[in-house]
């Protein structure tokens, strides 16, 4: 098996009415995906997609003529590109589900995987009142998820621990709540400083009194030794990580005792080779491992598949937050977008690769450039 040509396309869906992503101070009137596809000699095509892959098109012909199966030599040559050009990851996505096609097995399976069901939470994207999230926060439950990720960006922190409250009250103790504070990294036009290290924790006390699960990216994603001590100093779990440019900086991240849970992105850092190595040295040193997920449904699934091949995740990242962010948004650009079932869970597809199609006329009418 030879690859013959990799194909890189663009992709924009409108958004209306736009998506007021908590993170960015501008609502999103478009959702973007670039679109990756590796094609082998024998007809099989692997499919990938993540965040922008500007750069890598004058790189692919290190790649034409080889073996798609060869992936540790193909993740070397992708982890140089990262160093030139940015997040070429979307690429090794395409090559594990071409590899995977090759050997008639699913992605998570040749990971070493065995349970190919996860249970999910779901990760909220839009500030809203106390009492519409309250409202919100008991129809998600009442869905059947079992957790729920509420995110603080409003302008006085006092006002995000009302609505956490609100919330906590309206679910009651038996649904996890996460918090994600967003303080690891801002959009280029957001110039707001992150979170001191006693803020931090201040609100940390806070959370522990509301009986949160986890508390993610208190602080600036270098700020190592403040992660440590926050860490050390409170009984919430520290997560972050979702946003680190290197596997060295992730192991970083472990070795220096940041974090309890860990939550890399393959399509953004290291493709499913790299952070399966990373959950491995993660999961050996005691560190919770579930993949950052929100991206559109060929990352969803790609993450799925690295979660499910390292098992152990107690929860898997779902980008859920109707009406405003929908499956039918988030994987536009598939033919079948993915929900869980009415216990919280999602399974992992069994088809070879990773088990997904494109929906080819909805990706006509959107290709851009």
């Amino acid at each position: 098996m030879k690859i013959e040509r990799i194909e890189i396309s663009r992709h924009s869906l409108t958004l209306e009415p736009p998506f007021a992503a908590a993170w960015d101070s501008r609502p999103r009137r478009d959702f973007i995906a670039d679109i990756v596809q590796v094609y082998a000699d024998d007809g099989s095509v692997g499919i990938g997609s993540g965040d922008s892959m500007a750069g890598i098109d004058d790189y692919l012909d290190h790649f034409i003529g080889g073996d798609p199966r060869d992936i540790d030599r193909h993740f070397k040559v992708l982890d140089n590109i990262a160093f030139h050009v940015g997040r070429p990851w979307p690429l090794d996505i395409a090559l594990w589900d071409l590899y995977g096609k090759a050997e008639g097995q699913p992605v998570y399976k040749l990971l070493g995987g065995t349970a190919g069901r996860l249970r999910t939470y779901a990760s909220l994207g839009v500030l809203r009142s106390e009492a519409d999230m309250a409202a919100h926060a008991r129809r998600l439950a009442a869905a059947g998820f079992p957790a729920l990720k509420i995110r603080f960006q409003r302008a006085d922190v006092a006002e995000d621990l009302a609505v956490l409250a609100a919330v906590r009250g309206a679910v009651g103790p038996d649904i996890e709540l996460m918090v994600d504070c967003n303080q690891g990294w801002r959009m280029p036009w957001d110039i707001e400083p992150p979170w001191t290290y006693d803020k931090a924790l201040t609100v940390a006390r806070a959370l522990e009194d509301l009986g949160v699960y986890w508390m993610e990216e208190p602080l600036h994603r270098g700020d190592y030794a403040g992660m440590a001590s926050l860490r050390a100093a409170t009984d919430l779990m520290i997560a972050g990580g979702e946003m680190t440019r290197e596997l060295h900086e992730l192991r970083t991240l472990v070795e220096r005792r940041c974090l309890d849970v860990l939550q890399p992105d393959c399509v953004l850092t290291g493709g499913i080779t790299g952070l399966h190595r990373v959950g491995l040295f993660a999961k050996h040193n005691g560190i919770v491992f579930t993949p950052h997920t929100w991206g559109n449904g060929i990352g969803l699934m790609a993450n799925l598949h690295l979660a499910a091949g390292l098992g152990g995740a107690p929860y898997l990242e779902f980008p859920y937050d109707p009406p405003d962010w929908t499956p039918e948004r988030r994987d536009f650009p598939l033919a079948l977008p993915l929900f869980p079932d009415a216990h919280g869970f999602v399974t992992v597809p069994d088809a070879p690769g990773l088990g997904i199609e494109l929906n080819e006329e909805l990706l006509e009418r959107t290709r851009i450039g």
